[in-house]
């Protein structure tokens, strides 16, 4: 199928990745309509993209080639332990096969790599969304409507889109949040001492929670990345059981007092310095949800990235999902004769894996935040049963390989 105009609603990730693919496959016309004015490039904190997954994505043009990413090739857990010294107890390493990027840096790679043809408009509200038998009605918030042959909704968790698309879906809160922060690298000096291989990526555990702790690039050199998930108060103040209430990257007095008390009670010391070495401005909180659409079509409007389906981030796959669904997205365009055969399609590559991945993470994140295991008791064989009863039928976290695609040797080039 050749032609078409599109509109991709939605301009980080998952819309560059989109609206290079509907121009790679034919359309006549892409349109990408980003609601933020600000830098998007700016936006500094760090993913990580299994190895076999970039190389997948990178073959098919779904991840441009070159963006900076650094090597990963362990995963360390430790508790606190005083006996063990101030980095805690190391209980189990297991291999870790990742690259990791810094969110702003990947969105300008992706942006940088989208064909000239295609117009992206920065500043531009959809309010609304609306289905008709062969076109895509956009809404604006000057009161502007547009039609295309085709609308993709690549508009986050918080997706306009997909109260359409699929009204019945919505994230539900997950009865936890994940703070989150990055600082420069340079810094670590500052802690006066050395426990951390450059190519280890550490959990720290402890009782109702565990932290993830790891290098990335960064615009200005290497930083430090970490996303800590726990149980936030129960004051009653905080509303976060609807995504709509909670304004993202807000971090309240009350939140910011709640990380210095985990710090401060569960954390190795010298992790917890780690962490404190992080400004205010840097540190970020996100309530966490899970998602799994149960449409990612209708009519002429499909769903991807987080607008389809949200997981916990513990399945390390988010990133590239969202690029998995544009490259699924292009490969059913080139072999479909028709909008409906591309709708068709693109649902029944990306429904099932979307579903399976929302389960792997609600497993994990009962495992290592819900539900957490004796971590002062752990050891290493200990550790790798309860890994693997997380996993199931999972053959492990990073997202599963796209239809057609062998196992590769390499990452990212």
């Amino acid at each position: 199928m050749q032609g078409g105009t599109v509109a991709v609603i939605g301009g980080s990730i998952a819309g560059c990745a989109f609206a290079s693919a509907a121009t790679r496959a034919g359309a006549d016309e892409v349109v990408v309509l980003e609601r933020t004015r600000g830098r998007l490039a700016d936006r500094g904190l760090g993913l990580c993209i299994h190895d076999e997954r970039a190389a997948e994505l990178a073959a098919t043009g779904a991840l441009p080639r070159g963006i900076a990413a650094h090597r990963l090739t362990r995963r360390r857990w430790v508790v606190r332990d005083a006996a063990a010294g101030p980095a805690g107890r190391l209980f189990w390493e297991q291999p870790f096969p990742f690259h990791s990027y810094h969110w702003g840096l990947l969105w300008s790679g992706l942006r940088e790599a989208m064909p000239a043809s295609v117009v992206y408009r920065r500043g531009v509200t959809v309010t609304a969304v609306a289905v008709g038998a062969d076109r895509a009605r956009v809404l604006l918030a000057d009161g502007a409507a547009e039609q295309y042959d085709l609308a993709v909704g690549a508009d986050g968790y918080r997706s306009v889109v997909r109260e359409t698309v699929c009204r019945t879906s919505r994230p539900e809160y997950a009865g936890y949040v994940c703070w989150r922060g990055n600082f420069d690298a340079r810094r670590l000096a500052e802690t006066g001492e050395t426990h951390w291989p450059r190519d280890a990526v550490t959990t720290v555990c402890f009782e109702g929670g565990s932290c993830v702790v790891y290098r990335i690039p960064g615009p200005d050199g290497p930083r430090v990345n970490w996303v800590l998930y726990a149980t936030p108060p129960q004051s009653g103040r905080l509303r976060l059981d609807d995504p709509t209430s909670f304004p993202p990257g807000q971090v309240t007095a009350e939140l910011a007092a709640a990380l210095a008390e985990l710090l401060d009670r569960g954390f190795p010391p010298y992790w917890a310095r780690v962490i404190s070495l992080t400004d205010a401005e840097h540190t970020y909180v996100q309530p966490i949800y899970d998602l799994a659409s149960a449409h990612t079509t209708a009519g002429r409007f499909l769903l991807a990235g987080d607008a389809a389906v949200v997981a916990r981030p513990h399945t390390t796959s988010g990133a590239a999902k969202a690029l998995q669904d544009a490259s699924a997205f292009e490969t059913a365009w080139r072999r479909s004769a028709s909008w409906d055969e591309l709708l068709d399609a693109y649902r029944a590559a990306r429904g099932a894996a979307g579903r399976e991945l929302v389960a792997l993470a609600r497993r994990l994140g009962r495992a290592q935040v819900e539900r957490t295991p004796s971590w002062a008791v752990m050891d290493s064989r200990q550790a790798q049963a309860w890994w693997h009863d997380q996993l199931a039928d999972a053959a492990d976290i990073g997202g599963q390989p796209l239809p057609g695609h062998l196992p590769a040797e390499s990452g990212p080039t």
